[in-house]
Formats: C-alpha cells, structure tokens, sequence
C-alpha cells in the first residue's frame, strides 16, 4: 500500500472509484474535478500542487492516491498552506476511503501518510477539520495525534476543528 502522484496508469481504477461514489458528496473536492479528459485531470491536479491557475481563494494544495494492487482505495488532498479562510473552516487535509474499502482501518493509513507529507513540508501544526456529527472522521484524527481545538458553527452544522502538533 502506497500513497502515489496521481498518473495516466490509474485511469480505469479511477474512473472506477468515481462510480462506486455514485451520488455521495464528494471528498476531498478534486473528486469533483471533470475526469472524462484524464490527462486534463492530470494536468490540473498537478497545477494544483504547483500553485498554478488556481480559483479565488484556494491554496497550492497536492492531490495523492492511496494504492494497493494497482487500485486506488483512497485519495487525498493536502493543502501545502493555509490562508485566513481555510485556517478557519478546512484545514490541511481532506480524504476518503473508497466505498467498499471503508472500515478497514484504511483510513487512519491515509492520515497518518498525510500527516508525515506535511511534516516532510516542515509543517508544524497540522489542522484538520471535520463535522461534528462525522464520528468516524474525528476517531480517525484523533487516533493520528489530533486534539480538538474547537469547534464552530457553520451553517446548520457543527465544525470540529484539531490540531497535530509535529
């Protein structure tokens, strides 16, 4: 199992994830990303990840896939910085475990690859947000070495907000 730069080789298992989604709220939002022109996908994501071309309001932020036996079980987004909007309600990292891989434990492998990215990055506190009534999630960061910070109100939901400290 490991974490990869997306590439051209994981096109179908890609594809394949898309549809196991189906109609469930996409995350981390890449997800969301036109993927019928994979090499534009490609493209984009790597823009992504250089800075480049990016919308009002976003930061640099590196989209990688959590593969074993040449399929994708997982997928995160990892933003390199944090600008005022983001620190408050987002955080570093956003993920999810494909459909039929869930409760395997995959996702705190995911996190704690993201995490050790960061740190890579010479990232000190790594903030991660996730709904309050998304147990599983914040299980996940806590059992990765977050501690909550706080939470916050947005919208009609509660927004749990941990700290990592490296």
């Amino acid at each position: 199992m490991k974490l990869v730069t997306p590439s051209l080789e994981f096109a179908q298992s890609y594809r394949d994830y898309i549809a196991e989604l189906g109609d469930e709220e996409r995350y981390p939002f890449p997800l969301d990303f036109e993927h019928q022109d994979f090499p534009a996908l490609l493209a984009r994501l790597d823009e992504f990840a250089k800075g480049i071309n990016l919308p009002e309001g976003f930061v640099p932020s590196s989209t990688l896939w959590l593969v074993d036996k040449g399929e994708i079980i997982g997928v995160t987004n990892i933003r390199h910085t944090l600008n005022e909007a983001i620190a408050h309600c987002g955080g570093h990292i956003g993920l999810s475990i494909r459909p039929s891989q869930r409760g395997l434990g995959l996702g705190k492998v995911l996190m704690a690859k993201s995490i050790a990215f960061l740190q890579q990055r010479q990232v000190n506190e790594v903030h991660i947000h996730c709904y309050k009534d998304n147990q599983v999630s914040g299980q996940t960061i806590i059992a990765c070495g977050g501690r909550l910070d706080s939470e916050i109100e947005v919208g009609d939901k509660c927004v749990q907000r941990y700290l990592v400290r490296l």
